[in-house]
């Protein structure tokens, strides 16, 4: 590591502190606005009831009041989760997130009866415009609906249920520490380790890590049994067929679009055991463990500092476009991002919108290419906040499927600069960092669906046990990495948290990687001409479904042809990697 600190997030440009009179007044007003909302929708009769003519002029002061409230509940959410999200022992900020939660119930409450009310609009009788698929998502959604009692009460109970689950295990996991060499590392440091040139510090820190989950496995357990419970309650109880669909549906792609995409996929798997092999060749083995799948290969690899670290994604964005590069600097210059691992500090690395297109970065920075790619990686998902600035909250709303598509294209920019421009004897490590990460998306993903799917079949049933958890995560690693691998990893139904936040969070990275690579090779075949394109792109995820989006470039979703076309880009890296080897 650098002896230059690591720099915490600047969260003072949205409020001095939790209890200065900026953020009281901002908190007084988002409770106004909050409390307006219910006399708001009984004065205009919201409800299951029929279109009147009054309605033109209805929907409009509606959509304008949740907007403004919305805008003004973001910094707040933003202020308040950021401080958590750096140090889970912030009591303050613990039980402000609380009351914030608590206050924003008052909405949920009347999304049930404006759910009904938005599904009996006709969109071209009120002029809807850009809200038309607003309104023909509610007309599904109100399909789907408990009674209005019932769906109150789901809102109501969810704070002490599956948000409180998500909460534990955010909680929880923060505080776990393992001693590697006598020292005693947070948890996402020792994870950190997977990516030490010391084989012998890897299989330490792998074996450390998995005691410290195994420790922490009770309670993990129960947050993801109470998690998937209540979705999956609720999924029946709405009369989903499945607990997929409900997913599909708010991702805004078809059941024939996804499987096409894991079709793909599943065929792909020779190919990355092809990888696997020529990696473990690399390193002298005859198969990897799991402490090696993020290993470094080639003896050139660098230690990227984070100034350099900063400056090189801004050049490399810049000759993409300017506003893109000129968001990554503004994002290093004034301190958007969290980089340093600590205790008490979520692992992994996301991207918030904090208000007016500015966004805030929590990472845990290692002095690794794979580091460099990731804050590559979560600038795309600020540049992408930066294009939706301004569309209205309402509009701002678009599906993990294209969630990803700034992010991977930035990603895929620094990458592939990397490779042009930097000394043949450092393409090795850089190439084989890009692997690692495309590996994770196609390969390790497609384990965690079938985790997920096994464990909300059982959970329908009963409570699983730790034990269990990580037995169906074994089976549904072998499924997927094949013989490739000497040694799995069972806890990592604990150490992901997407599990214990959103449904089958893991297919939309799928889509995400090679939906973006079928637009970087578009932007390489049209230039510049492709940006402005690009960027109205990102503005309209909130206005328009996924298939619509993509048939502006001529993409088919539901054609296997069109996602063999990203796995034909990855196979010409794997085809170089394996060249180098020889």
């Amino acid at each position: 590591m650098t002896e230059k600190k690591l720099p915490h997030w600047d969260l003072t440009p949205l409020f001095p502190s939790l209890d200065s009179p900026k953020f009281q007044a901002a908190w007084k007003d988002l409770e106004g606005r909050l409390q307006a909302l219910q006399p708001l929708l009984d004065r205009h009769e919201v409800g299951p009831r029929p279109m009147k003519e009054t309605d033109v002029a209805a929907f409009r002061e509606i959509a304008a009041a949740i907007n403004a409230m919305l805008e003004a509940f973001t910094p707040i959410r933003a202020f308040v989760s950021g401080h958590v999200d750096t140090d889970s022992t912030n009591q303050a900020a613990q039980a402000k997130l609380s009351e914030l939660q608590k206050m924003f119930l008052g909405y949920e409450r009347l999304r049930p009866r404006l759910t009904a009310w938005l599904a009996r609009l006709d969109p071209a009788k009120i002029n809807a415009g850009p809200y038309k698929l607003m309104l023909d998502e509610a007309k599904v959604q109100a399909e789907h609906m408990m009674s209005e009692p019932e769906e109150v009460l789901a809102a109501e109970l969810r704070l002490s249920g599956g948000s409180a689950w998500t909460k534990l295990h955010g909680n929880v996991s923060s505080l776990i520490t393992a001693t590697i060499q006598g020292k005693e590392l947070p948890i996402t440091a020792v994870r950190n380790l997977a990516y030490n040139p010391d084989p012998k510090i890897r299989k330490e820190a792998f074996e450390q890590e998995i005691a410290a989950w195994k420790a922490h496995e009770v309670p993990l357990a129960a947050a993801l049994n109470g998690v998937k419970g209540e979705s999956s309650t609720l999924n029946r109880k709405r009369r989903w067929t499945s607990d997929l669909e409900p997913v599909l549906f708010r991702n805004r792609i078809t059941p024939k679009a996804l499987g096409a995409m894991q079709d793909a996929v599943v065929a792909s798997f020779p190919l990355w055991r092809r990888y696997f092999g020529a990696k473990a060749r690399a390193l002298g083995k005859a198969r990897l463990d799991w402490w090696d799948l993020a290993a470094p290969t080639g003896k050139g690899e660098k230690n990227w500092t984070w100034d350099e670290s900063g400056a090189f994604i801004a050049e490399q964005l810049g000759t993409f476009s300017p506003s893109d590069a000129e968001v990554a600097r503004v994002a290093f210059r004034e301190r958007w991002i969290d980089a340093e691992p600590r205790k008490g500090k979520r692992g992994g690395a996301y991207c918030m919108g904090v208000g007016q297109g500015k966004s805030r970065i929590l990472a845990n920075f290692e002095e690794t290419f794979d580091s460099v790619s990731t804050l590559a990686h979560e600038l795309g998902h600020a540049y992408h906040n930066h294009c939706l600035r301004e569309r209205p909250p309402l509009l701002r709303m678009y599906p993990m499927t294209l969630a990803e598509t700034a992010s991977i294209m930035n990603e895929t920019i620094a990458v592939q600069a990397a490779l042009r421009t930097l000394p043949k004897k450092e393409q090795l490590p850089i190439l084989e960092a890009d692997l690692q990460g495309a590996a994770q998306v196609v390969v390790d993903i497609h384990s965690r669906f079938l985790f997920e799917t096994a464990v909300f079949e059982k959970r329908a049933v009963r409570e699983l046990s730790a034990e269990e958890f990580c037995s169906l995560m074994l089976d549904a690693q072998k499924a997927t990495y094949g013989d490739a691998l000497a040694s799995h990893h069972p806890y990592m139904w604990a150490v992901k948290p997407h599990y214990y936040g959103t449904d089958f969070y893991n297919f939309p990275y799928t889509f995400g990687l090679l939906f973006g690579l079928a637009l970087y090779q578009r932007y390489v075949e049209e230039g510049q001409a492709f940006v402005a394109r690009y960027d109205d792109l990102l503005a309209s995820v909130g206005t328009y479904p996924a298939a619509e989006l993509a048939g502006r470039f001529g993409f088919d979703l539901e054609s296997r042809k069109f996602w063999e076309g990203g796995i034909k880009v990855l196979e010409g890296k794997v085809a170089r990697f394996e060249k180098i080897l020889v």
